[in-house]
């Protein structure tokens, strides 16, 4: 019998659940007396000092718990998903939807279509807004659930309904509008389609979402991405070079008038656009506080000022020579390949950008990310790549050394016939610069 309720994947050695036995596979049923639908719940009920806990054991014994703690001590508990019923999904039939355009055979939870506001606030996951209902919404509100990261592409009615095949997408600005009332502030995100949300309609949705400082906290501007497994799906175009480098000119206004009214951006452009316009990155100033990272916006400017910190460790020359290939997309070597030149000002060490074309997704997908270990094989296997060969963390599950394809860095070291290992390129250059030294 399924058992529903929050089921334990890791329990903290020492911690007061491990203490009490609660162990990893038990499933907690209620706290206080009150259901648990996700992981808001847990947290929000386990806020006292005085807790009863109901679990159900693996062999199926029932338990109550009695906790004395602290009123924000944690118990030391983690839980195999976020939310315990189950993920909400979308219901939005997006012209741009990535996972309508992706191959069969990846890894499965790659087409998971959830557009859940829980893992919003849990976990960063950028939502629609579209399939919240009342209940929903009272709830956010007063639970102060904040923030929330919300994709809201246009703010023309008529448009946002069309782009998100939704009839329920065009009140966008009305929930923006009672969220900020309620006190919940919130990220946004526009995925950046030429014709249809460019133009008069970008300047629109900016001007109307700026609107809603300060509870809105940034605007992120991105380009959408296309692969070759489109057949029956809507004709779009990629950004090309020159329209990159007008939706700079056109986004600058607003980032220089919320700057000198607030000290701060708001509007942020991500990396790809001035990669693919050739326009400097802009400096650190320009991020406040870098508040859309996991969307592509502002890395390259963490990395670069890591780099000129770490730089420093740098020495004058290796005792013996050293080749080194740097695994990257196509456009992650625009971004490295000057740091290599760097690099290679240090006598004996030889550092070798590797742009690698995406086969699976298609040349337009440009993103180290979404490279398979089988595109590194194929574009590299019987070329001589040195001591060294160095994958981005980003081409790897987040807490698992698999690439989107299955491969491994043990098989992709075996099929390239030289040592593989995984750098995070992410947090900056500490990690580079160190297994280039080690």
């Amino acid at each position: 019998m399924v058992v529903k309720g929050a089921r334990v994947e890791k329990v903290d050695k020492g911690g007061i659940a491990d203490e009490v036995g609660i162990e990893p596979g038990d499933v907690i049923t209620a706290v206080n007396g009150r259901p648990l639908q996700d992981l808001i719940d847990f947290r929000y009920y386990c806020a006292d000092e005085n807790i009863e806990i109901d679990l159900t054991k693996g062999d199926g014994e029932l338990w109550t718990v009695e906790i004395e703690k602290e009123i924000d001590e944690d118990l030391g508990l983690s839980f195999s998903e976020a939310a315990f019923d189950h993920i909400r999904a979308c219901a939005n039939k997006c012209v741009f939807c990535f996972v309508d355009q992706m191959p069969q055979g990846m890894r499965e939870t790659l087409y998971i279509r959830d557009d859940d506001y829980r893992l919003s606030f849990l976990q960063g996951n950028f939502i629609t807004l579209t399939n919240l209902n009342e209940a929903d919404l009272t709830r956010i509100l007063q639970m102060r659930l904040s923030p929330l990261y919300i994709s809201v592409h246009t703010t023309n009615p008529e448009l946002r309904q069309r782009m998100l095949g939704n009839r329920n997408a065009g009140k966008i600005l009305e929930v923006l509008s009672r969220l900020a009332d309620g006190g919940v502030d919130f990220h946004t995100q526009i995925v950046l389609c030429p014709g249809y949300n460019d133009g008069p309609e970008l300047t629109r949705t900016l001007s109307e979402l700026s609107g809603l400082w300060p509870s809105i906290l940034s605007i992120a501007v991105v380009p959408l991405g296309l692969t070759k497994q489109r057949a029956d799906l809507p004709l779009l175009s990629m950004l090309t070079p020159d329209e990159a480098g007008g939706i700079i000119e056109q986004v600058r206004p607003f980032q220089e008038r919320f700057q000198n009214l607030h000290g701060e951006a708001l509007v942020y452009l991500a990396d790809e656009i001035y990669l693919l316009a050739g326009a400097e990155i802009p400096p650190a100033e320009l991020y406040a506080d870098f508040p859309q990272l996991e969307n592509g916006v502002g890395l390259t400017r963490v990395f670069y000022d890591s780099f000129a910190r770490e730089a420093g460790r740098l020495p004058e020359k290796l005792s013996a020579h050293k080749k080194v290939s740097l695994i990257t997309g196509t456009s992650g070597a625009r971004v490295l390949v000057p740091v290599a030149e760097r690099l290679e000002q240090v006598h004996n060490l030889s550092i070798a950008v590797k742009a690698i074309p995406n086969r699976l997704f298609g040349e337009t997908v440009t993103v180290a990310g979404l490279l398979t270990g089988q595109d590194v094989v194929t574009e590299l296997k019987g070329k001589d790549l040195g001591e060294l060969v160095l994958v981005p963390s980003v081409m790897c599950k987040r807490d698992e050394a698999v690439f989107l394809d299955g491969l491994t860095p043990e098989i992709l070291a075996r099929e390239l016939g030289t040592r593989v290992e995984v750098v995070d390129l992410e947090q900056g250059a500490r990690d580079l610069i160190d297994k280039l030294l080690s």
